[in-house]
Protein backbone atom coordinates (compact mmCIF):
# COMPACT_ATOMS: atom_id res chain seq x y z
CA UNK A 1 0.00 0.00 0.00
CA UNK A 2 2.76 2.58 1.00
CA UNK A 3 4.19 1.42 -2.25
CA UNK A 4 1.41 2.38 -4.49
CA UNK A 5 0.88 5.69 -2.20
CA UNK A 6 4.47 6.18 -3.08
CA UNK A 7 4.07 5.85 -7.03
CA UNK A 8 0.95 7.96 -7.07
CA UNK A 9 2.56 10.48 -5.08
CA UNK A 10 5.96 10.69 -7.48
CA UNK A 11 3.68 10.64 -10.58
CA UNK A 12 1.72 13.45 -9.52
CA UNK A 13 4.96 15.54 -8.99
CA UNK A 14 6.57 15.05 -12.17
CA UNK A 15 3.01 15.83 -13.75
CA UNK A 16 3.45 18.79 -12.01
CA UNK A 17 6.98 19.87 -13.05
CA UNK A 18 6.11 19.06 -16.61
CA UNK A 19 3.06 20.77 -16.57
CA UNK A 20 1.14 17.94 -17.37
CA UNK A 21 -2.53 17.90 -17.01
CA UNK A 22 -2.90 21.74 -17.83
CA UNK A 23 -3.14 23.50 -20.84
CA UNK A 24 -0.56 22.39 -23.31
CA UNK A 25 1.65 25.39 -24.06
CA UNK A 26 4.35 25.37 -27.44
CA UNK A 27 7.60 26.92 -27.35
CA UNK A 28 6.22 28.64 -30.78
CA UNK A 29 3.13 29.52 -29.23
CA UNK A 30 1.58 28.53 -33.01
CA UNK A 31 -2.40 30.01 -32.50
CA UNK A 32 -3.53 27.98 -35.06
CA UNK A 33 -2.60 24.24 -33.24
CA UNK A 34 -4.76 22.84 -31.92
CA UNK A 35 -4.23 19.74 -29.44
CA UNK A 36 -6.67 16.88 -27.77
CA UNK A 37 -4.51 15.13 -24.63
CA UNK A 38 -5.58 11.62 -23.96
CA UNK A 39 -8.34 11.45 -21.01
CA UNK A 40 -5.93 9.09 -19.11
CA UNK A 41 -3.05 11.61 -19.76
CA UNK A 42 -5.21 14.60 -18.88
CA UNK A 43 -7.24 13.37 -15.57
CA UNK A 44 -4.03 12.79 -13.35
CA UNK A 45 -4.68 14.58 -10.10
CA UNK A 46 -2.13 17.33 -9.72
CA UNK A 47 0.05 17.84 -6.16
CA UNK A 48 -0.22 20.69 -4.14
CA UNK A 49 2.99 21.96 -3.64
CA UNK A 50 3.21 21.06 0.02
CA UNK A 51 2.91 17.59 -0.98
CA UNK A 52 5.09 18.01 -4.07
CA UNK A 53 7.41 18.99 -1.17
CA UNK A 54 6.79 16.40 1.39
CA UNK A 55 7.10 13.67 -1.60
CA UNK A 56 10.93 15.15 -2.12
CA UNK A 57 11.59 14.50 1.14
CA UNK A 58 10.69 10.86 1.46
CA UNK A 59 12.07 9.04 -1.54
CA UNK A 60 15.20 9.88 -5.03
CA UNK A 61 13.55 11.15 -7.86
CA UNK A 62 14.74 11.96 -11.31
CA UNK A 63 12.94 14.11 -13.01
CA UNK A 64 14.26 15.93 -16.16
CA UNK A 65 12.65 19.51 -16.77
CA UNK A 66 11.10 19.79 -20.34
CA UNK A 67 9.72 22.21 -22.46
CA UNK A 68 8.45 21.37 -25.96
CA UNK A 69 9.83 22.18 -29.38
CA UNK A 70 8.18 21.30 -32.75
CA UNK A 71 10.13 19.42 -35.08
CA UNK A 72 8.90 17.70 -38.61
CA UNK A 73 9.15 14.09 -39.36
CA UNK A 74 8.87 13.32 -43.41
CA UNK A 75 5.27 13.01 -43.03
CA UNK A 76 4.27 16.38 -42.51
CA UNK A 77 3.70 15.38 -38.74
CA UNK A 78 4.77 17.98 -36.63
CA UNK A 79 6.07 16.02 -33.24
CA UNK A 80 7.06 18.43 -30.12
CA UNK A 81 9.78 16.61 -29.01
CA UNK A 82 11.17 17.49 -25.64
CA UNK A 83 14.04 19.81 -24.99
CA UNK A 84 16.14 20.99 -22.30
CA UNK A 85 14.45 24.04 -20.80
CA UNK A 86 17.52 25.45 -18.57
CA UNK A 87 20.94 27.18 -19.54
CA UNK A 88 24.13 27.90 -18.87
CA UNK A 89 25.39 26.39 -15.89
CA UNK A 90 22.77 23.89 -15.91
CA UNK A 91 22.54 22.50 -18.86
CA UNK A 92 25.30 19.58 -17.82
CA UNK A 93 23.42 19.00 -14.75
CA UNK A 94 19.55 18.92 -17.43
CA UNK A 95 21.33 16.58 -20.20
CA UNK A 96 22.47 14.24 -17.24
CA UNK A 97 19.05 13.87 -15.92
CA UNK A 98 17.64 13.88 -19.70
CA UNK A 99 20.58 11.03 -20.05
CA UNK A 100 19.01 8.64 -16.69
CA UNK A 101 15.42 9.60 -18.16
CA UNK A 102 16.41 7.94 -21.54
CA UNK A 103 18.29 4.94 -19.91
CA UNK A 104 14.82 4.66 -17.69
CA UNK A 105 12.64 4.76 -20.47
CA UNK A 106 15.00 1.84 -22.30
CA UNK A 107 15.40 -0.55 -19.62
CA UNK A 108 13.11 -3.16 -19.55
CA UNK A 109 10.43 -2.39 -16.20
CA UNK A 110 9.42 -5.02 -13.49
CA UNK A 111 5.32 -3.68 -14.61
CA UNK A 112 6.06 -3.43 -18.48
CA UNK A 113 3.17 -0.72 -19.35
CA UNK A 114 1.27 -0.07 -22.63
CA UNK A 115 0.87 3.35 -23.30
CA UNK A 116 -2.45 4.74 -24.06
CA UNK A 117 -1.95 6.68 -27.30
CA UNK A 118 -4.27 9.16 -28.96
CA UNK A 119 -3.92 10.95 -32.37
CA UNK A 120 -1.85 14.34 -29.70
CA UNK A 121 -0.61 12.49 -26.77
CA UNK A 122 0.59 9.32 -24.82
CA UNK A 123 2.40 8.31 -21.37
CA UNK A 124 5.04 6.09 -20.84
CA UNK A 125 5.57 4.98 -16.65
CA UNK A 126 8.32 2.82 -15.94
CA UNK A 127 9.00 1.81 -12.21
CA UNK A 128 12.54 0.99 -11.15
CA UNK A 129 14.13 -0.08 -7.40
CA UNK A 130 16.09 3.14 -7.57
CA UNK A 131 13.53 5.91 -8.98
CA UNK A 132 10.03 6.03 -10.60
CA UNK A 133 10.41 8.01 -13.46
CA UNK A 134 7.70 9.44 -16.16
CA UNK A 135 8.33 10.74 -19.71
CA UNK A 136 5.69 12.74 -21.25
CA UNK A 137 5.56 13.46 -25.06
CA UNK A 138 3.56 15.51 -26.58
CA UNK A 139 2.58 14.68 -30.44
CA UNK A 140 0.49 17.13 -32.83
CA UNK A 141 -0.88 16.50 -36.09
CA UNK A 142 -0.37 19.65 -38.58
CA UNK A 143 -1.52 19.85 -41.70
CA UNK A 144 0.22 22.39 -43.93
CA UNK A 145 -0.96 23.18 -47.10
CA UNK A 146 1.20 24.63 -49.98
CA UNK A 147 -1.60 26.38 -52.39
CA UNK A 148 0.16 27.61 -55.37
CA UNK A 149 -1.92 30.26 -57.22
CA UNK A 150 -2.14 29.50 -60.70
CA UNK A 151 -5.07 30.51 -63.40
CA UNK A 152 -6.80 27.18 -63.14
CA UNK A 153 -7.20 27.40 -59.79
CA UNK A 154 -8.26 31.42 -60.30
CA UNK A 155 -10.74 31.06 -62.98
CA UNK A 156 -12.88 27.89 -60.61
CA UNK A 157 -12.96 30.63 -58.09
CA UNK A 158 -14.41 33.36 -60.25
CA UNK A 159 -18.61 33.75 -60.73
CA UNK A 160 -19.84 34.20 -64.79
CA UNK A 161 -20.04 37.98 -64.04
CA UNK A 162 -16.61 37.99 -62.63
CA UNK A 163 -15.43 35.76 -65.73
CA UNK A 164 -17.02 37.93 -68.26
CA UNK A 165 -15.45 41.06 -66.89
CA UNK A 166 -12.52 40.30 -67.39
CA UNK A 167 -12.73 40.28 -70.96
CA UNK A 168 -13.20 43.99 -71.02
CA UNK A 169 -10.99 46.71 -70.95
CA UNK A 170 -12.52 50.04 -69.90
CA UNK A 171 -11.45 53.73 -69.42
CA UNK A 172 -11.45 55.88 -65.09
CA UNK A 173 -14.34 57.61 -66.58
CA UNK A 174 -16.47 54.63 -67.95
CA UNK A 175 -16.29 53.39 -64.05
CA UNK A 176 -17.14 56.43 -62.61
CA UNK A 177 -18.66 58.64 -64.78
CA UNK A 178 -16.58 61.26 -63.91
CA UNK A 179 -14.27 63.31 -66.39
CA UNK A 180 -11.16 63.95 -66.31
CA UNK A 181 -10.26 61.27 -63.68
CA UNK A 182 -7.28 61.63 -62.19
CA UNK A 183 -7.42 60.03 -58.76
CA UNK A 184 -9.65 57.05 -57.92
CA UNK A 185 -11.53 56.73 -55.02
CA UNK A 186 -14.46 55.12 -52.82
CA UNK A 187 -16.94 55.44 -56.33
CA UNK A 188 -14.08 53.40 -58.50
CA UNK A 189 -13.70 50.64 -55.96
CA UNK A 190 -17.84 50.18 -55.48
CA UNK A 191 -18.12 50.23 -59.05
CA UNK A 192 -14.96 47.51 -59.52
CA UNK A 193 -16.42 45.52 -56.92
CA UNK A 194 -19.80 45.32 -58.72
CA UNK A 195 -17.91 44.75 -62.29
CA UNK A 196 -14.21 43.74 -61.50
CA UNK A 197 -12.92 44.92 -65.10
CA UNK A 198 -9.66 42.65 -66.40
CA UNK A 199 -8.73 46.04 -67.38
CA UNK A 200 -8.04 49.88 -67.77
CA UNK A 201 -6.62 51.97 -70.37
CA UNK A 202 -5.58 55.56 -69.75
CA UNK A 203 -5.06 58.85 -71.85
CA UNK A 204 -4.04 62.07 -72.15
CA UNK A 205 -6.34 63.83 -69.60
CA UNK A 206 -5.85 61.00 -66.78
CA UNK A 207 -1.85 62.01 -66.54
CA UNK A 208 -1.01 65.10 -64.55
CA UNK A 209 2.21 64.04 -62.92
CA UNK A 210 4.42 60.75 -62.92
CA UNK A 211 3.49 60.46 -58.88
CA UNK A 212 -0.14 61.50 -59.45
CA UNK A 213 -0.85 58.54 -62.13
CA UNK A 214 1.74 55.96 -59.99
CA UNK A 215 -0.41 56.21 -57.11
CA UNK A 216 -3.75 56.15 -59.64
CA UNK A 217 -2.43 52.88 -60.73
CA UNK A 218 -1.66 51.24 -57.55
CA UNK A 219 -4.72 52.06 -55.92
CA UNK A 220 -6.95 50.66 -58.83
CA UNK A 221 -4.45 47.56 -58.90
CA UNK A 222 -5.59 47.06 -55.16
CA UNK A 223 -9.42 47.40 -55.81
CA UNK A 224 -9.03 44.96 -58.19
CA UNK A 225 -7.12 42.45 -55.96
CA UNK A 226 -10.03 43.20 -53.54
CA UNK A 227 -12.99 42.68 -55.90
CA UNK A 228 -12.06 39.38 -57.71
CA UNK A 229 -8.27 38.56 -56.58
CA UNK A 230 -6.58 39.73 -59.96
CA UNK A 231 -5.13 42.96 -60.80
CA UNK A 232 -5.61 44.66 -63.50
CA UNK A 233 -4.24 45.39 -67.00
CA UNK A 234 -3.05 48.60 -67.33
CA UNK A 235 -2.39 49.89 -70.88
CA UNK A 236 -1.81 52.93 -73.07
CA UNK A 237 -1.26 54.09 -76.58
CA UNK A 238 2.14 54.90 -76.36
CA UNK A 239 3.64 54.70 -80.32
CA UNK A 240 6.67 57.25 -80.38
CA UNK A 241 6.21 60.12 -82.68
CA UNK A 242 2.57 61.75 -82.69
CA UNK A 243 0.78 59.37 -80.48
CA UNK A 244 2.69 59.48 -76.97
CA UNK A 245 0.65 60.40 -73.87
CA UNK A 246 3.36 59.72 -71.50
CA UNK A 247 6.08 61.55 -73.80
CA UNK A 248 3.91 65.06 -74.39
CA UNK A 249 2.60 65.14 -70.84
CA UNK A 250 5.19 63.67 -68.16
CA UNK A 251 8.22 64.36 -70.42
CA UNK A 252 9.04 60.64 -70.71
CA UNK A 253 11.31 59.89 -73.55
CA UNK A 254 10.02 60.88 -77.04
CA UNK A 255 10.66 59.93 -80.14
CA UNK A 256 10.67 60.99 -83.95
CA UNK A 257 7.58 59.41 -86.26
CA UNK A 258 7.74 55.78 -86.45
CA UNK A 259 8.03 56.21 -90.95
CA UNK A 260 11.14 57.98 -89.64
CA UNK A 261 12.65 54.95 -87.64
CA UNK A 262 11.55 52.77 -90.68
CA UNK A 263 13.63 54.70 -93.68
CA UNK A 264 16.78 53.05 -91.02
CA UNK A 265 15.50 49.71 -90.73
CA UNK A 266 17.47 48.87 -87.61
CA UNK A 267 16.80 46.12 -85.65
CA UNK A 268 18.56 47.53 -83.14
CA UNK A 269 17.52 50.85 -83.02
CA UNK A 270 13.85 49.29 -83.20
CA UNK A 271 14.69 47.07 -79.66
CA UNK A 272 15.93 50.34 -78.06
CA UNK A 273 12.51 52.11 -78.59
CA UNK A 274 10.93 49.58 -77.32
CA UNK A 275 13.10 49.38 -73.95
CA UNK A 276 13.07 52.89 -73.70
CA UNK A 277 9.40 52.83 -73.69
CA UNK A 278 8.76 49.53 -71.61
CA UNK A 279 11.41 51.26 -68.64
CA UNK A 280 9.38 54.45 -68.89
CA UNK A 281 6.01 52.78 -68.67
CA UNK A 282 6.94 50.39 -66.43
CA UNK A 283 8.05 52.71 -63.50
CA UNK A 284 4.94 54.51 -63.53
CA UNK A 285 2.85 51.30 -63.31
CA UNK A 286 1.89 50.69 -66.65
CA UNK A 287 1.91 46.75 -68.00
CA UNK A 288 0.54 47.08 -71.44
CA UNK A 289 2.07 48.99 -74.65
CA UNK A 290 -1.04 49.27 -77.27
CA UNK A 291 1.73 49.66 -79.72
CA UNK A 292 4.26 48.77 -82.24
CA UNK A 293 1.76 49.71 -85.35
CA UNK A 294 2.15 46.53 -88.13
CA UNK A 295 0.28 48.55 -90.98
CA UNK A 296 1.74 48.12 -93.95
CA UNK A 297 1.33 51.50 -95.82
CA UNK A 298 -0.75 50.47 -99.11
CA UNK A 299 -2.84 53.63 -99.50
CA UNK A 300 -1.43 57.00 -98.46
CA UNK A 301 -5.05 58.39 -97.50
CA UNK A 302 -4.98 55.73 -94.66
CA UNK A 303 -5.89 57.17 -90.97
CA UNK A 304 -2.35 56.08 -89.88
CA UNK A 305 -0.07 57.73 -91.68
CA UNK A 306 3.51 58.38 -90.41
CA UNK A 307 2.64 56.30 -87.41
CA UNK A 308 3.39 53.51 -89.86
CA UNK A 309 6.72 52.07 -90.58
CA UNK A 310 6.85 51.67 -94.17
CA UNK A 311 5.30 50.64 -97.04
CA UNK A 312 7.42 47.64 -97.44
CA UNK A 313 5.65 44.33 -95.24
CA UNK A 314 9.85 43.16 -94.54
CA UNK A 315 11.15 46.65 -93.33
CA UNK A 316 7.70 46.68 -90.92
CA UNK A 317 7.65 43.36 -90.27
CA UNK A 318 11.48 43.76 -88.58
CA UNK A 319 10.91 47.21 -86.93
CA UNK A 320 7.90 45.49 -85.41
CA UNK A 321 9.25 42.78 -83.89
CA UNK A 322 12.57 44.96 -82.51
CA UNK A 323 9.90 47.02 -80.67
CA UNK A 324 7.71 44.32 -79.44
CA UNK A 325 10.81 42.39 -78.28
CA UNK A 326 12.11 45.25 -76.76
CA UNK A 327 8.92 46.35 -74.76
CA UNK A 328 8.36 42.64 -73.69
CA UNK A 329 12.08 42.23 -72.85
CA UNK A 330 11.31 44.89 -70.13
CA UNK A 331 8.40 44.30 -68.63
CA UNK A 332 5.66 45.39 -70.58
CA UNK A 333 3.48 43.10 -73.39
CA UNK A 334 3.40 44.61 -76.60
CA UNK A 335 0.12 44.68 -79.25
CA UNK A 336 0.59 44.72 -82.51
CA UNK A 337 -2.18 46.53 -84.61
CA UNK A 338 -4.38 47.13 -86.34
CA UNK A 339 -5.01 43.24 -87.65
CA UNK A 340 -5.78 42.38 -90.92
CA UNK A 341 -4.00 45.69 -91.62
CA UNK A 342 -5.71 49.69 -92.22
CA UNK A 343 -2.82 50.39 -94.39
CA UNK A 344 -5.19 49.69 -97.44
CA UNK A 345 -8.17 51.93 -96.23
CA UNK A 346 -9.69 55.14 -97.82
CA UNK A 347 -11.76 56.02 -94.91
CA UNK A 348 -11.42 56.15 -91.09
CA UNK A 349 -12.46 54.13 -88.28
CA UNK A 350 -13.03 56.70 -85.74
CA UNK A 351 -15.44 58.75 -87.98
CA UNK A 352 -17.17 56.53 -90.41
CA UNK A 353 -19.97 54.39 -89.86
CA UNK A 354 -18.34 51.37 -92.15
CA UNK A 355 -14.92 51.04 -93.88
CA UNK A 356 -14.20 48.50 -96.51
CA UNK A 357 -11.14 47.16 -97.10
CA UNK A 358 -10.82 45.46 -100.95
CA UNK A 359 -8.32 42.81 -100.40
CA UNK A 360 -8.09 39.25 -101.95
CA UNK A 361 -6.70 36.64 -99.36
CA UNK A 362 -3.00 36.19 -101.52
CA UNK A 363 -2.64 40.17 -101.63
CA UNK A 364 -3.43 39.48 -97.51
CA UNK A 365 -0.90 36.68 -97.65
CA UNK A 366 2.07 38.76 -99.09
CA UNK A 367 1.16 42.31 -97.81
CA UNK A 368 -0.64 43.19 -94.65
CA UNK A 369 -0.20 39.56 -92.66
CA UNK A 370 3.79 39.67 -93.06
CA UNK A 371 4.34 41.69 -90.25
CA UNK A 372 1.91 40.05 -87.82
CA UNK A 373 2.79 36.50 -88.80
CA UNK A 374 6.50 37.33 -87.85
CA UNK A 375 5.56 39.72 -84.53
CA UNK A 376 3.21 36.54 -83.82
CA UNK A 377 6.46 33.75 -84.18
CA UNK A 378 8.38 36.44 -82.15
CA UNK A 379 6.00 36.00 -79.37
CA UNK A 380 4.03 39.08 -79.13
CA UNK A 381 1.54 39.37 -76.25
CA UNK A 382 -1.53 41.15 -77.53
CA UNK A 383 -2.98 41.72 -80.84
CA UNK A 384 -5.41 44.15 -81.62
CA UNK A 385 -7.75 43.70 -84.40
CA UNK A 386 -9.43 46.30 -86.34
CA UNK A 387 -13.08 47.66 -87.10
CA UNK A 388 -12.67 47.48 -90.83
CA UNK A 389 -14.12 44.48 -93.09
CA UNK A 390 -12.47 42.87 -95.73
CA UNK A 391 -14.08 42.06 -98.56
CA UNK A 392 -12.18 38.76 -99.34
CA UNK A 393 -13.55 37.44 -95.49
CA UNK A 394 -17.21 37.25 -97.36
CA UNK A 395 -19.30 38.35 -94.13
CA UNK A 396 -19.38 42.04 -94.30
CA UNK A 397 -18.34 42.30 -90.66
CA UNK A 398 -15.86 44.72 -88.67
CA UNK A 399 -12.89 42.24 -88.33
CA UNK A 400 -13.29 42.33 -84.24
CA UNK A 401 -16.55 40.66 -84.55
CA UNK A 402 -15.71 38.22 -87.43
CA UNK A 403 -15.04 34.21 -86.92
CA UNK A 404 -13.48 34.60 -90.39
CA UNK A 405 -10.97 37.42 -88.72
CA UNK A 406 -10.31 36.28 -85.16
CA UNK A 407 -10.58 32.25 -85.24
CA UNK A 408 -10.11 31.05 -89.03
CA UNK A 409 -7.52 33.94 -89.72
CA UNK A 410 -5.38 35.64 -86.56
CA UNK A 411 -5.51 31.91 -84.78
CA UNK A 412 -5.54 29.40 -87.72
CA UNK A 413 -3.89 30.85 -90.38
CA UNK A 414 -0.90 33.04 -88.50
CA UNK A 415 -0.63 30.54 -85.54
CA UNK A 416 -1.88 33.36 -82.73
CA UNK A 417 -2.36 31.89 -79.50
CA UNK A 418 -2.19 35.57 -77.08
CA UNK A 419 -4.73 37.94 -76.41
CA UNK A 420 -6.71 38.90 -79.17
CA UNK A 421 -8.25 42.33 -78.02
CA UNK A 422 -10.98 44.76 -80.25
CA UNK A 423 -9.86 48.57 -81.20
CA UNK A 424 -11.89 50.96 -79.48
CA UNK A 425 -15.93 50.10 -79.64
CA UNK A 426 -16.65 53.65 -78.75
CA UNK A 427 -15.64 54.58 -82.58
CA UNK A 428 -18.01 54.39 -84.99
CA UNK A 429 -17.90 51.85 -87.12
CA UNK A 430 -19.39 49.91 -84.27
CA UNK A 431 -20.92 52.52 -81.70
CA UNK A 432 -23.04 53.95 -84.65
CA UNK A 433 -23.92 50.40 -86.11
CA UNK A 434 -24.12 48.03 -82.76
CA UNK A 435 -25.32 48.27 -79.46
CA UNK A 436 -22.65 47.45 -76.66
CA UNK A 437 -24.49 44.23 -76.34
CA UNK A 438 -24.56 43.12 -79.95
CA UNK A 439 -21.10 44.40 -79.82
CA UNK A 440 -19.87 42.16 -77.68
CA UNK A 441 -21.63 39.36 -77.93
CA UNK A 442 -20.38 39.31 -81.66
CA UNK A 443 -17.19 39.56 -80.84
CA UNK A 444 -16.89 36.94 -77.81
CA UNK A 445 -18.31 34.88 -80.50
CA UNK A 446 -15.48 35.44 -82.82
CA UNK A 447 -13.06 34.69 -80.18
CA UNK A 448 -11.85 37.84 -79.36
CA UNK A 449 -11.03 37.71 -75.63
CA UNK A 450 -10.65 41.50 -74.50
CA UNK A 451 -13.15 43.98 -75.89
CA UNK A 452 -11.86 47.56 -75.54
CA UNK A 453 -14.11 50.53 -74.74
CA UNK A 454 -17.54 49.70 -75.20
CA UNK A 455 -19.86 52.73 -74.92
CA UNK A 456 -22.06 51.07 -72.25
CA UNK A 457 -19.34 48.33 -70.74
CA UNK A 458 -21.94 47.06 -68.00
CA UNK A 459 -24.84 46.85 -70.52
CA UNK A 460 -22.21 44.49 -72.56
CA UNK A 461 -21.46 43.06 -69.55
CA UNK A 462 -24.67 41.62 -68.91
CA UNK A 463 -25.54 40.66 -72.58
CA UNK A 464 -22.76 38.75 -72.80
CA UNK A 465 -23.29 36.69 -69.31
CA UNK A 466 -27.31 36.42 -70.37
CA UNK A 467 -26.32 35.00 -73.46
CA UNK A 468 -24.08 32.34 -71.54
CA UNK A 469 -27.06 31.55 -69.15
CA UNK A 470 -29.38 31.19 -71.87
CA UNK A 471 -27.10 28.77 -74.07
CA UNK A 472 -26.07 31.31 -77.10
CA UNK A 473 -22.90 31.51 -75.96
CA UNK A 474 -20.98 28.49 -74.10
CA UNK A 475 -19.05 28.96 -70.99
CA UNK A 476 -16.44 26.75 -72.30
CA UNK A 477 -15.66 29.53 -74.51
CA UNK A 478 -15.72 32.62 -71.51
CA UNK A 479 -13.17 30.01 -70.04
CA UNK A 480 -11.33 29.62 -72.86
CA UNK A 481 -10.44 33.77 -73.15
CA UNK A 482 -10.03 34.07 -68.96
CA UNK A 483 -7.63 31.44 -69.12
CA UNK A 484 -5.48 33.08 -71.67
CA UNK A 485 -5.77 36.84 -69.71
CA UNK A 486 -5.48 34.94 -66.85
CA UNK A 487 -1.95 33.31 -68.05
CA UNK A 488 -0.85 36.55 -69.19
CA UNK A 489 -1.13 38.69 -65.75
CA UNK A 490 0.35 35.40 -63.62
CA UNK A 491 3.69 36.71 -66.09
CA UNK A 492 3.15 40.43 -65.15
CA UNK A 493 2.57 39.20 -61.74
CA UNK A 494 -0.95 40.20 -61.17
CA UNK A 495 -2.02 36.90 -59.77
CA UNK A 496 0.31 37.31 -56.52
Amino acid sequence: MKYRRFTAVLLGLSMFLTGCGSTAEHINNKQDTTESVSEEFATKPMLTQAAAHAASETAPITVAAETTAAATDGNENTILQPTDSSSGSNNSSSSEKSEQSQQSYNEPSHEEYTPTVTAAAYVHTSKHSTANTTTAKRMTTTTTTTCKTTPESVLKKMTLKQKVCQMFMVTPEAITGISPMVEVGNGTKKAMAEYPVGGIIYFAQNLSSKNQIKAMISNTQSFSREACGVGIFTGIDEEGGKVARCADKLGTTAFRSMEYYGSENNYNTAYDIGSTLAKDLRSLGFNVDFAPVADVNINKGNELGDRIFSSDPEVVANMVCGVSKGLQDNGVSSTLKHFPGLGAESGNTHTNSTVVIDRTLDELRSTEFVPFKKGIDNGTDFVMVGHMSVTSFGDQLPCDLSYKAVTEMLRGELGFKGIAITDAQQMFTISQVYSSGEAAKLSVKAGIDIILMPVDYRAAVDEVCKAVESGEIPESRIDESVIRILERKEKLGLLK
